[in-house]
């Protein structure tokens, strides 16, 4: 299996036990947080089957509708997890003010508060591993992915806090922590989005990556200048246009080398895709 896609089925197949777990204990036991929160781990199932969907889309290779490739799907879904977050954050502020307006309390004991634990120990593993990995591969689904597990782990982290205050007494102590969660995940939602936004419109890279860009040009034998560099992000990845000027007694075969040169070493930059490279005479441009 190809490493890009492991985070997707642990994330699957974690979600769906934890899921099945809550939900049982939670049943047992009359537990609206337990009940929530398992149905918020199988809300997460779906978003990782979308991420799948999403990372097999973008890998496809260019064809007649899609001449520069599929990549810009991986920010779109990326983008479309953003959103699942929102709809989270909402469904998780909704249910805690209802409870502090309504006073709902429910009894409390150990084998509830201990399959909380497992769950956020459970999902911080797994936010970790999709974060290192998509970093890694650069996969904006799979950190968006993994901050949908952070989302987890905060909001599991609401119930043991709700229901360890509420056991100690306090009934309110649920509520006010699903509150603090979900503004929290505005933030990180906004985030991704905002993000992908970028890659989506054909955002430009950062000064340093056009400079690397500049460099690596003007390190191959006879590049005397570059000037009219263009870049921009189709999905995750750079297209790069560049002007090059080289000597004019150079032949037409010995420019066209330089240039396909210039290309491979601005191709070997992790996030460039592809590399237009124009050659202009010296003294003629």
């Amino acid at each position: 299996m190809e490493e890009i896609y492991k985070p997707i089925w642990v994330s699957i197949i974690g979600n769906v036990l934890l899921a099945v777990l809550k939900l049982i204990v939670g049943f047992l036991y009359s537990s609206i947080a337990l009940i929530s929160d398992g149905v918020h781990s199988l809300s997460d199932v779906v978003t990782s089957l979308i991420g799948y969907a999403g990372i097999k889309i973008s890998s496809k290779p260019p064809d007649k509708s899609h001449p520069f490739g599929h990549s810009r799907f991986e920010p779109l879904v990326a983008f479309l997890i953003g959103e699942a977050l929102i709809v989270v954050a909402y469904e998780i502020g909704r249910d805690s003010l209802m409870r502090l307006l309504h006073g709902e309390t429910i009894e409390v004991n150990g084998l509830m508060l201990g399959v909380t634990v497992v769950s956020i120990l459970a999902k911080e593993l797994m936010f970790r591993y999709s974060v290192h990995v998509g970093r890694k591969l650069n996969s904006q689904i799979l950190i968006a992915d993994a901050y949908h597990h952070r989302s987890d782990v905060l909001s599991s982290v609401a119930v043991l806090i709700g229901l360890g205050a509420q056991k100690l007494g306090f009934q309110h102590g649920d509520s006010l922590a699903g509150l603090v969660v979900s503004v929290f995940l505005v933030k990180v939602a906004l985030e991704i989005i905002l993000e992908n936004v970028g890659y989506l419109t054909g955002k430009a890279p950062s000064f340093e990556v056009c400079e690397e860009i500049k460099k690596r040009a003007l390190s191959v034998p006879n590049v005397l200048g570059v000037h009219d560099l263009r870049a921009h992000y189709v999905g995750s990845k750079l297209h790069v246009e560049l002007h090059i000027e080289v000597p004019p007694e150079l032949s037409l075969k010995e420019a066209h080398d330089i240039s396909e040169e210039v290309k491979r070493r601005i191709e070997e930059i992790p996030e460039v895709d592809r590399a237009f490279v124009h050659v202009d005479i010296k003294g003629l441009t």
